[in-house]
């Protein structure tokens, strides 16, 4: 049937019959309650009788009692009622005893999580609080499929609505019981019974008006806000859920984007008020109706607006938006690993991030609030103890006194998938209208400006548009100039693909000279080419276009040169044996100047062996921390040592410095990351451990954004994971990586020549110190392999440290020895087979080394004994150097070498007292 003859058909839902769902609705020109149902549950038109839900979907009817229309019959009954005979007068309350909370749909996205909304709502200790939610989770992008394929004839919407039903009695029998469960289980029945009627309708017809579509998509908010409603009434108390249509009005200005009408809007939510006085009211967000109580939506981050137009009416104390970040980054984590939460924004500086992409708020989400200074709390409601970032009129610094913004770049947002459109032309200079002309012809196509940019010269003006309109805009502007480029007047109109903008936030950059020279000389350090720039007067962003394939780089490059907060760290060590010993001993030697130089305020809040441990609650005195272990030591108790760190709030950030080489220590790292606790560590075990520990680990760290340094764990002090992630990160290709990873094995290996035997070198390096106290655990290869796995692993490789084949040095019947000593009487046994290999290298003017080698290209690893010609870097070692290879697509002809000291507690402990300045400057100190 086609949709013209169904609309002249159904009697309920055609035409330009907008209606809302059977209730008692206020009407907005008087004080009538007006009490709408069908004249019946079916309609006739035409001979033929149709199904129709019971009661009609009807609207408001103001001031009639009945009215007769073509194919239809709607039956209003009225009631006048006195308001002062029936309800108590009573106004509107206002100010700061309200408390407004909203929570999106993962926030309402199962029961447990509905529940934690309830604890949270009911722990808040304000006298009022509005509460707006969002649908379940998923619950509206089905609300919209169910639309779209009702629109397409898709039979499976029945099943679909039938999914959202089951979904939300789930809930629901979770939740609730009794009474409560019963009413809302009623309900929710009654309204899918409204929609599968409507569906049906738009099924036949094919087409949904946007009017229908909201009206079924806002169901899911409706659902949400009653289900949370009654959870709370179970605490006993006051809590009643408010549908928004009944009091939001907004006048829809184009597809995505809708105008409140605060006036109208504030004069119906005191009527509401009138009838409904609950402390606690849980209000539906995303949905509203138009001047013509028609339901319509206030389109992206519809929720978010709600609550911003709700707390302005009334001024409330503030409005708390939780989501599951734990607030405002100064750049996309997921670009930047090292960008931070920022705690305070003003609204501007928020306004600015969300305009150039960054996931905080819509921009017209601050308008209401910011017209009544009301401020804006983000928070993680999976982390509760993260104190999020605030959005308000006048912002504290970073460590939160009230003082001016100590941070003059505050942070950085990007937009990809753009395009560069330049019109360029002598012809321009001085002639009124050409921008006007210009842009009224990109406003004709319906394309959006991102950023405009005009040489003083007037010689040309160029702008940014997404790159999936710059086709139209392009044509436009070529049939609109046509005459001016066949005069010469213009040049061209030229596109630049590809393109994306990297913008950088902050408010004091008004009054900071030289912020510029720094950003463009970050920029230029990494190689990176603008193509146009852009600053308003009030110069609370700097805006530049570049290719879109160096955007990441350039956003870690500007993110790195200015520093975002002030730097205190509480570090706890663990394992103050040769190199956690050597560490602390480096800590003391450079506290005061870390202070004076770097505004970096490391404090060793407690130290750890196996068996004692020594807490402070304001930092151990370095100079004397052998006495102070000895003479206030404790037992030992992992827990209560990590609880002690992390739980001193005076500082902010906290770090655990794992010394040791034990396997239950590494067991610890991702409870103490999840509890945001940074780890740095030479301990080899947790990165070439079981697969899924690892990978549990680092996906923990990208989504925690807590810090994980593990440098020293492959080359002490040498700078090898740094490079490899320096590699990746610019967008390099590993093919290859090779090295000799052990200083006790090059050091064997170095002096396994002449004449010399195999054992002797060997008892050579153990009595230097060179070796474990058994040289098996050297010999073995294990420790190499681990290595390999570590880079393995960094490289993009899922490989168990059993995947890697590896020569042991340990001869077979050698390795059953009960002690080091009986293994290294025995060992002579064996020299003429090492020796004999020696020689045979020799023989053909190579060396012998022992050697891990990934091979990404063929995903595999292994370690062994392999030969070099005397004249390959691998052969020109001296003493316990390590050296390693990188062959990547950049460094393919010539490979990237690092060489230097790979063992002793000195070069390891400086490895890892590097990667906690690494941590303090990525958690804002200068670098």
């Amino acid at each position: 049937m086609r949709a013209a003859a169904v609309a002249s058909t159904w009697p309920s839902y055609a035409g330009s019959l907008y209606h809302f769902p059977p209730r008692y609705y206020k009407v907005p020109s008087s004080r009538t309650h007006v009490c709408i149902s069908s004249a019946s549950s079916q309609a006739q038109h035409g001979g033929k009788t149709w199904d129709c839900p019971s009661p009609v979907w009807p609207r408001v009817v103001s001031g009639k009692t009945r009215k007769d229309r073509k194919n239809n019959q709607i039956l209003a009954s009225v009631t006048d009622i006195s308001l002062e005979q029936s309800i108590e007068s009573a106004s509107l309350p206002k100010g700061d005893i309200w408390s407004v909370h909203k929570f999106g749909g993962t926030c309402m996205g199962t029961s447990k999580r509905i529940q934690n909304v309830a604890d949270i709502v009911l722990s808040d200790s304000s006298e009022r609080k509005l509460v707006i939610v969002s649908a379940m989770s998923t619950v509206t992008n089905m609300m919209y499929e169910l639309v779209n394929k009702a629109s397409s004839r898709d039979d499976s919407y029945i099943s679909a609505i039938d999914n959202v039903y089951e979904k939300h009695i789930a809930t629901a029998k979770d939740l609730l019981d009794g009474e409560d469960l019963a009413i809302f289980l009623s309900q929710l029945h009654e309204d899918i019974t409204n929609l599968k009627a409507m569906l049906r309708a738009i099924y036949i017809a094919g087409h949904a008006t946007e009017s229908f579509s909201d009206f079924v998509v806002g169901h899911g908010e409706l659902w949400s806000a009653q289900m949370l409603s009654y959870t709370i009434k179970k605490y006993g108390k006051p809590c009643c859920w408010m549908d928004t249509r009944d009091v939001l009005v907004v006048t829809p200005t184009s597809s995505n984007q809708v105008d409140p009408d605060y006036a109208e809007s504030e004069r119906r939510l005191e009527e509401w008020f009138t009838h409904q006085r609950a402390d606690i009211i849980i209000a539906t967000g995303f949905i509203a109706s138009t001047p013509q109580n028609i339901p319509t939506t206030l389109k992206r981050d519809g929720s978010d607006f709600s609550a911003a137009i709700l707390g302005a009416l009334v001024r409330a104390r503030q409005v708390t938006i939780w989501t599951d970040v734990d607030g405002v980054f100064s750049a996309d984590p997921r670009k930047v690993s090292e960008a931070v939460i920022l705690r305070t924004l003003s609204y501007q500086e928020a306004w600015e991030m969300s305009y150039f992409g960054a996931n905080v708020l819509h921009p017209r989400t601050i308008i209401p609030v910011m017209k009544h200074s009301i401020p804006i709390l983000i928070r993680n409601i999976f982390n509760l103890s993260a104190p999020g970032t605030r959005i308000c009129q006048v912002p504290v610094n970073e460590n939160g006194d009230k003082k001016s913004l100590e941070t003059v770049v505050k942070a950085f947002a990007t937009i990809d998938n753009l395009a560069l459109v330049n019109v360029e032309g002598t012809g321009m200079a001085g002639v009124p209208g050409t921008a006007s002309a210009i842009f009224s012809t990109v406003k004709d196509v319906g394309a959006n400006v991102i950023m405009i940019s005009q040489a003083s010269s007037e010689h040309s003006v160029c702008f940014a548009v997404p790159e999936k309109e710059v086709k139209a805009v392009s044509a436009a502007l070529h049939t609109r100039f046509r005459q001016a480029l066949e005069a010469g007047r213009l040049s061209k109109v030229e596109v630049i693909p590809k393109c994306s903008i990297l913008a950088a936030v902050g408010q004091k950059m008004a009054s900071t000279p030289g912020v510029s020279a720094t950003l463009f000389d970050a920029l230029a350090k990494a190689s990176i080419n603008v193509r146009a720039i852009a600053q308003g007067c009030s110069e609370y962003n700097i805006t530049v276009v570049l290719k879109q394939e160096d955007c990441v780089r350039a956003l870690r490059a500007a993110h790195s040169r200015f520093y975002l907060s002030k730097t205190t760290l509480a570090v706890g060590i663990i394992g103050p044996g040769l190199i956690g010993g050597t560490l602390l001993d480096q800590l003391r030697d450079q506290t005061a100047t870390l202070k004076e130089k770097f505004n970096i305020d490391l404090r060793v809040m407690g130290i750890t062996g196996s068996s004692k441990m020594v807490l402070s609650d304001t930092g151990i005195d370095l100079s004397i921390w052998r006495e102070v272990q000895k003479e206030k030591a404790e037992v030992a108790d992992l827990d209560k040592f990590a609880k002690h760190v992390y739980e001193n709030h005076f500082f902010p950030n906290t770090v655990l410095v794992d010394c040791t080489a034990d396997t239950n220590v590494a067991n610890h790292y991702y409870d103490w990351l999840r509890k945001g606790i940074h780890v740095i560590t030479p301990n080899k075990k947790a990165n070439s451990g079981p697969l899924d520990r690892y990978l549990k680990i680092r996906t923990l760290q990208r989504l925690s954004y807590t810090h994980y340094f593990y440098e020293a764990t492959v080359g002490a002090g040498l700078p090898i994971i740094s490079t490899l992630r320096g590699l990746l990160e610019t967008g390099d290709k590993i093919l290859h990586i090779e090295g000799i990873f052990s200083g006790t094995l090059s050091y064997i290996f170095n002096n396994f020549e002449g004449s010399r035997a195999f054992s002797e070198v060997v008892s050579e390096a153990k009595e230097a110190g060179f070796t474990e106290p058994d040289p098996r655990d050297d010999l073995s290869g294990t420790d190499v392999a681990r290595k390999v796995i570590i880079l393995a692993r960094e490289s993009g490789l899922k490989l168990e440290l059993s995947d890697i084949p590896v020569r042991s040095l340990v001869p077979e019947p050698l390795r059953a020895c009960s002690s080091s000593e009986e293994f290294m009487q025995q060992l002579s046994n064996f020299d003429t087979e090492f020796s004999k290999e020696r020689e045979d290298a020799e023989a053909a003017g190579e060396v012998l080394r022992y050697v891990g080698v990934v091979d990404v290209v063929n995903e595999k690893g292994f370690v062994e004994l392999r030969r070099y010609k005397r004249e390959h870097p691998f052969a020109q070692l001296s003493g316990s150097d390590n050296i390693i290879a990188f062959t990547t697509t950049r460094y393919s002809n010539q490979t990237l070498i690092v060489r230097g000291p790979g063992a002793g507690a000195e070069v390891t402990a400086g490895g890892v007292f590097s990667d906690i300045l690494r941590l303090a400057s990525y958690l804002g100190a200068p670098s």
